[in-house]
């Protein structure tokens, strides 16, 4: 089964949030400076203290709050957001650091993108997120970590996997040393997946995603 085609050029996106918004910011350079070629076309934040409102504010994004508790069901929280996205005329949507559950629509299958800080199937899930999965991953005694960009299906952390970047996890790590070395990774990675997306070289079949060559 394909992927949705891009449809603009540069490629239109919509990001989701929830905090501070250090993906954001790490997509917003490598579009200042021609290393993505993409527009942002919306800022989807689920948190209206969010220090990434900022960061869209003085990028020029137009911002939309959508808040998980002014809606009775995950369904209707869900059909606000796809529909802000339709109405942008988004490609892609981002998700940077969104901890809410969204159940994605027919027409978005495959055209939202996610990145994990650990090596999905490891370390995810539900409360799997910020420093909680370098903590469980020191606990664990693991000798490498990484991240993981993938496809959102309708499960926390589930969907095709689109690529993946390890780093060694080191004895004297601490979480923050550990979260460090994998965000610099997240910053390589999730650029190199959405550019691959818009090339239209991401290809799923059967929960696996082939990158086409060019």
């Amino acid at each position: 089964m394909l992927g949705q085609p891009p449809i603009h050029s540069p490629l239109r996106i919509a990001v989701l949030i929830s905090g501070g918004g250090t993906t954001l910011a790490n997509l917003i350079r490598r579009a200042e400076v021609g290393r993505l070629d993409i527009e942002f076309s919306l800022l989807i934040c689920s948190n209206p203290q969010a220090g990434g409102l900022l960061l869209a504010k003085n990028a020029s994004i137009p911002r939309q709050i959508v808040e998980r508790k002014q809606f009775a069901s995950t369904g209707e929280f869900s059909d606000t957001i796809f529909g802000l996205c339709r109405e942008a005329d988004v490609d892609l949507i981002v998700m940077g650091g969104f901890l809410k559950h969204v159940l994605v629509p027919s027409d978005f299958e495959n055209r939202v993108m996610n990145i994990h800080p650990a090596l999905i199937p490891s370390f995810c899930g539900g409360g799997y997120y910020g420093q909680h999965v370098h903590e469980a991953v020191l606990e664990s005694g693991v000798k490498v970590s990484g991240c993981t960009v993938h496809f959102v299906d309708n499960e926390y952390d589930h969907g095709p996997i689109i690529l993946q970047r390890t780093v060694p996890v080191l004895d004297s790590d601490t979480p923050t040393d550990l979260a460090k070395r994998v965000f610099e990774e997240e910053c390589e990675a999730y650029p190199t997946a959405i550019t691959l997306y818009a090339e239209g070289r991401l290809r799923v079949e059967d929960h696996r995603v082939i990158v086409e060559p060019v």
